[in-house]
């Protein structure tokens, strides 16, 4: 491991789960490490626990006291129908972000990795650190939603503020909008959100729009860059490069916080994106450049969504690492012929995976036929790109 880096895990993250039918499935986090290991590119020594605990405290810098309290009322055993009238009041008892024994245990192991990781970085422990199980961005200071019970990227973002009166540049590449993170700070002016995502007319949570540039003093510092369905490989990154790039310069943040949903990729089945690994192989090598360029070098990385758990997020996360600590691996993969995954790694898990698993780190190219339209949308992505950066 680069000394320069630092790889937070809390074991109790794995309890974050909402059903054995849901979608978000914890068990991404074990083949991401586990396919980290296998290429030779992690240790169970590197495997770092929380060094701040989750108090009350930490998780008011972002929700509100009554909040909290519902979500532990709804952790433990008390009178079911006092608890479904708390559910339903605070976003806890929809398909999507249904309450869970344990959830308060869960949900706030992760806010604990992903505050850990911010003052890994803020106090100078190391230079980058990356926290997989983070990024529960759509959670609101008075409700849950999309997934999302706590919101640690805010939490972890405040914490910075607070702490050390820093400029932050959150960066957010989830294929849904950063919306909990977005209004949380929409009138601060010292906090930067920027997401890229496929645009809220077709897709959850239906925000995220060119328009939203943040109220009052935070006007100028929130920046979407929504994507046509069906937006491509070269489309996707262009529209990043041209309008994150400009943003930054711009903005000149102290230290980026980056959550890095992998939910873009074409096998993703709740988006209409249709990307391929080659955006994850780019997008955390252009965040820790823009990190050396313009923030001394201080970057977290978080998770976030992906939907097909075996074939693109254990790829897509680990990616992130390999590029965070200078991996040989990661100028391979970024090479003419991408290697291939660790045999022992696929062999692995063959037997629990719904899908066959992908072979190399990069799709093959029939892996993902050509989307229709590719010039109007790639045209209609460009006419997004001059908006978001018009007054910039």
């Amino acid at each position: 491991m680069s000394s320069n880096a630092i790889f937070i895990h809390h074991s109790d993250s794995s309890r974050y789960k909402f059903n054995d039918d849901h979608p978000f499935d914890p068990i991404r986090q074990t083949l991401t490490i586990d396919l980290l290991k296998e290429a030779g590119a992690l240790t169970d020594a590197e495997l770092m626990p929380p060094s701040i605990h989750c108090t009350d405290e930490l998780l008011q810098l972002v929700h509100r006291p009554d909040y909290v309290h519902a979500v532990k009322t709804l952790n433990d055993d008390a009178d079911p129908r006092s608890r479904s009238v708390t559910a339903e009041q605070y976003g806890l008892m929809t398909e999507d972000t249904p309450f869970f024994p344990g959830m308060h245990e869960a949900a706030s192991a992760i806010v604990s990795g992903s505050v850990s990781a911010a003052e890994a970085v803020m106090s100078g422990q190391a230079l980058h650190a990356f926290h997989l199980a983070g990024g529960l961005h759509h959670a609101f200071p008075d409700k849950a939603s999309g997934f999302c019970v706590y919101n640690d990227a805010a939490i972890a973002i405040q914490y910075i503020r607070e702490r050390y009166q820093a400029r932050v540049l959150y960066i957010d590449t989830d294929v849904h909008h950063g919306d909990g993170v977005q209004w949380v700070f929409y009138a601060e002016p010292d906090i930067c959100t920027y997401s890229i995502h496929e645009t809220g007319k077709y897709l959850f949570p239906g925000t995220g729009f060119a328009h939203e540039k943040g109220a009052d003093s935070g006007y100028g510092t929130c920046f979407n860059m929504p994507l046509e369905p069906f937006t491509e490989d070269e489309s996707w990154l262009e529209s990043f490069n041209v309008t994150l790039r400009k943003v930054i310069k711009t903005f000149k943040p102290d230290v980026i916080i980056s959550q890095h949903g992998c939910d873009a990729h074409a096998f993703d089945p709740l988006s209409h994106i249709h990307c391929s690994m080659n955006i994850y192989k780019e997008i955390p090598a252009i965040i820790h450049e823009l990190a050396h360029t313009y923030a001394n070098g201080k970057w977290i990385a978080i998770g976030g969504g992906g939907y097909d758990i075996w074939r693109v997020v254990p790829r897509a996360w680990a990616m992130i690492w390999l590029e965070m600590t200078d991996h040989p691996l990661a100028g391979e993969i970024r090479g003419s012929e991408a290697p291939a995954l660790p045999a022992s790694w696929i062999t692995r898990w063959t037997s629990l995976s719904s899908v066959p698993l992908p072979r190399r780190w990069l799709d093959e190219t029939e892996d993902i036929p050509p989307a229709p339209r590719r010039e109007q949308i790639s045209q209609s992505n460009r006419i997004t790109q001059a908006i978001v950066i018009q007054d910039l």
